[in-house]
């Protein structure tokens, strides 16, 4: 085998090149909310019903699978924040799942699946009927990998088994701790997707090893990844906004639990890659304005989902670590979170993140 048959490629990004400047909108008027839902169940394989008793914590729940240490609660708020997020990436990504050259890939991966919706999008949103859009006017279109390649076999892998009734059968979800060794053979996948996932590992190059070591020669990785600073253009943040102040204290608890959430600063995802074998990495970014402040319609509706994601998911992002990690007061905790979320209404404030 030749070097440029053993040669595994890797998208280390998440759409296509866009830094210019969004326009804001000087008649922003603000729009209406959203309501949504979701469904627990089994996936494919044996539950033992140690892991369906969650842990909780200050009212909200936790994975239970072995002892494993993750930040994010597994309930239905935080589920709707991550089918929330993915509606957002759908339209900042123009209708696309993914940016690797596939072809035909014929067994893909999709590593913290959540739930499952990247992977079959399909049963939360068309089949139970809960997920609505917070605008009645959207670009979004429907769609989810298994649908779009019938012909692959799709596995979605998470520690809480928050995931669907319905599956098509060309896909399985499977319990599993991707921060361990994977049982999966050499040279399994076409296709490993990723996303959303800082905090979540003490050891990326050794998740990326792993990823190198199951993707089929000429395989591809693709990691969509966020940015926690929220930047303005137009100089519309002040200096002491609550976005910097989240965003150093997400930094600050990653590095005190071991959990670096410092994934795109500095590039260290691309070094971590290249460390783990992998060649030719290629980083995409891409803005996500943050509220409906944009003159664009495209990305005012972007800017809306950015928002209300961020709304809906915000506690699940901060309340274990603030309470666990920085040993705040859970009242210390709600106080400070009323200030992200005044933050997150003014419409004086043209801010974005990156993908």
């Amino acid at each position: 085998m030749n070097k440029e048959d053993d040669l595994r490629l890797s998208a280390a990004a998440s759409s296509t090149d866009r830094t210019d400047q969004i326009a804001a909108d000087p008649s922003f008027q603000d729009d209406g909310d959203s309501a949504l839902g979701d469904d627990i169940a089994p996936s494919t394989s044996s539950i033992a019903s140690t892991i369906l008793e969650y842990r909780k914590l200050h009212g909200r729940t936790y994975h239970n699978y072995k002892d494993v240490e993750y930040w994010g609660p597994n309930d239905e708020q935080q589920n709707d924040g991550l089918d929330l997020n993915h509606h957002k990436l759908y339209l900042a990504f123009d209708n696309k799942l993914f940016f690797a050259p596939l072809r035909n890939p014929q067994k893909v991966l999709d590593v913290g699946t959540g739930t499952g919706i990247w992977a079959m999008y399909e049963n939360r949103v068309c089949h139970k009927g809960h997920m609505s859009t917070p605008t009645r006017d959207t670009n979004l279109v429907v769609s989810d990998f298994a649908t779009e390649f019938p012909e692959a076999e799709v596995i979605g892998t998470d520690l809480s088994p928050t995931l669907p009734n319905w599956v098509p059968p060309n896909c399985v979800f499977e319990l599993d701790d991707a921060s361990q060794e994977w049982t999966f053979p050499d040279n399994t996948f076409d296709y490993i997707h990723i996303r959303f996932m800082a905090g979540c590992f003490k050891d990326w190059t050794r998740l990326y090893s792993e990823c190198f070591r199951c993707l089929k020669p000429g395989g591809w990785l693709e990691h969509q990844e966020c940015g926690f600073r929220v930047v303005s253009d137009d100089g519309s943040l002040p200096p002491d906004n609550a976005f910097n102040e989240a965003a150093r204290l997400f930094a600050e608890t990653g590095r005190r639990s071991g959990h670096t959430t410092e994934v795109i600063d500095d590039d260290n995802w691309i070094r971590w890659m290249e460390e783990a074998g992998f060649r030719d990495v290629q980083k995409k970014t891409i803005k996500t304005p943050m509220g409906e402040w944009p003159a664009d319609k495209k990305w005012k509706e972007v800017g809306l989902f950015n928002r209300i994601t961020t709304e809906t998911a915000l506690e699940g992002y901060f309340l274990y670590k603030l309470t666990r990690v920085m040993d705040w007061e859970y009242a210390e905790v709600q106080s400070w979170l009323a200030r992200v979320r005044e933050a997150l209404r003014n419409k004086a404030y043209h801010g974005y993140s990156t993908w």
